[in-house]
């Protein structure tokens, strides 16, 4: 019943540091990492769980065979040596997407096409007829991974990348990704201890993912469907316990502010904030970086500049110089994280970091770094704080295992339940009644009608709890 498996969590190349961290915080076993991975091992349970609960993973992925291939024909009579019938019939539709990194394979195309007919072909054989391939919201997404001649076939369980958390209604040019803004957020070590503040926040990605975090909000809970409601195994009645389960959510006693000079996209984070229903939490203003002041309250700044790649700036390094001007005399005593791309950009803030972390904001090969703003001379602050470490020591990319269920305390007292505390008109709707019925398989015939769709129980009273 509580079998235990292999399964794999993808995320972007510098994250897998943080996404340890959180399969750790989740009770997952023999957890190790890899380039753009994590594998660990759990049951059903904990597949529903990191599907739902794990900011900084793009998808999970579970293993169903492992194997060596140097030829096209070796990887389809691997493919077609599996129990098919385990997964899906002949009814069914499905999608195979891969990756491959070998001089054996030189396309991962003609690798997608050989499993796919080794599937197709086992059902031919088996029953006369074959299962249709649908790339858009397949009934089971597979997925070949191809070191060299080391292969992999795994099941997406995540169906669409989990960075699609369901609450954006609008975004900006370039928006930044809401894992990679989430895996920011949880490398500074924040978790809601004090006033969190984006001076260019843009859509609201990372105020956003801020109050979630500050909240211990489960990303999930936006989420219309993951890949795995479609498996043959799917356990409604688990997957609805995880869902409902707010025991982990906490108070937020701070605030968390999102400024932009763009009407416009204060408009577009206005309304993904209402949608997050964390209105109560961040304050949006339009207000240019150069009218920026000292807060009154103790902050931490984390915010993603423009780098004139995708988004240009009529003065960049301009740009650059007044946010040093501005964080040296508008923010001392306070840290601030900045992502950005150019060396010349970095050059301009004029402040010595203290932490560099490589990240990739999509192709880009980024730097995280953090500023720590203080009065006076850096040496003088050094002797002063001579205590505190400021070049924290990043760990190495061996690999590891780490403790099956270890926990990590965070500050903060837990809450009632954030959902009783969402008002009318600042609320998602939760419901999944109205999904579309499943539509045929694109060869032209009829699938089988679906099992009946759910709604999660939410509680009755949750509706009009806060209108005062």
């Amino acid at each position: 019943m509580n079998q235990e498996f292999e399964l794999i969590a993808k995320t972007f190349q510098g994250l897998e540091e943080v996404l340890a961290q959180e399969l750790t915080e989740l009770g997952a076993g023999n957890i190790e990492i890899g380039r753009r991975m994590v594998s660990f091992t759990g049951d059903k349970a904990m597949m529903y769980r990191a599907n739902f609960c794990l900011r900084t993973a793009i998808r999970i992925l579970k293993p169903i065979k492992h194997f060596t291939a140097k030829t096209a024909d070796e990887v389809y009579e691997a493919v077609k040596s599996i129990s098919w019938e385990d997964y899906l019939d002949n009814m069914s539709s499905f999608a195979v997407d891969a990756v491959v990194f070998s001089n054996e394979f030189r396309h991962s195309k003609f690798v997608a096409y050989k499993v796919k007919d080794a599937i197709v072909d086992y059902f031919r054989e088996k029953t006369g007829n074959r299962p249709s391939v649908r790339i858009s919201n397949p009934d089971l997404a597979i997925n070949i991974h191809v070191a060299e001649d080391r292969c992999t076939l795994s099941l997406d369980s995540s169906g669409e990348s989990l960075h699609r958390r369901g609450y954006r209604q609008e975004q900006v040019e370039a928006p930044l990704n809401e894992v990679l803004a989430a895996g920011m957020i949880l490398m500074t070590g924040w978790r809601g201890e004090c006033d969190l503040i984006d001076p260019m926040c843009g859509s609201g990605t990372i105020p956003i993912e801020a109050a979630l975090i500050a909240r211990n909000i489960a990303p999930g809970v936006f989420r219309k469907e993951f890949g795995f409601e479609k498996w043959r195994d799917f356990d409604q009645d688990l997957f609805d316990s995880i869902y409902n389960d707010d025991s982990n959510e906490r108070e937020f006693n701070h605030k968390i502010y999102g400024y932009d000079n763009n009407p416009k996209a204060n408009e577009i984070a206005v309304h993904n904030v209402k949608a997050a229903g964390v209105s109560k939490d961040v304050i949006l203003k339009i207000q240019p970086f150069q009218q920026f002041e000292q807060p009154k309250e103790k902050s931490i700044i984390v915010t993603n500049p423009p780098y004139g790649e995708r988004i240009s700036s009529d003065d960049l390094l301009g740009l650059y110089q007044m946010i040093g001007e501005r964080l040296k005399h508008a923010f001392s005593g306070n840290d601030a994280w900045i992502l950005s791309y150019r060396d010349e950009c970095f050059d301009q803030i004029g402040l010595k970091p203290s932490v560099k972390v490589p990240l990739f904001n999509g192709s880009l090969e980024c730097q995280f770094r953090k500023y720590q703003i203080f009065d006076g001379k850096y040496k003088t602050f050094r002797s002063e704080n001579s205590d505190k470490e400021f070049k924290p020591k990043r760990e190495g990319n061996e690999t590891r295992p780490r403790k099956r269920a270890e926990k990590v305390e965070y500050k903060g007292d837990k809450k009632t339940s954030f959902r009783t505390e969402r008002k009318e008109n600042d609320k998602k709707n939760f419901s999944r009644e109205n999904r579309p019925s499943r539509p045929s398989t694109d060869d032209g015939r009829p699938k089988q009608a679906p099992a009946p769709r759910y709604m999660h129980r939410r509680r009755a009273n949750e509706e009009n709890t806060e209108n005062e």
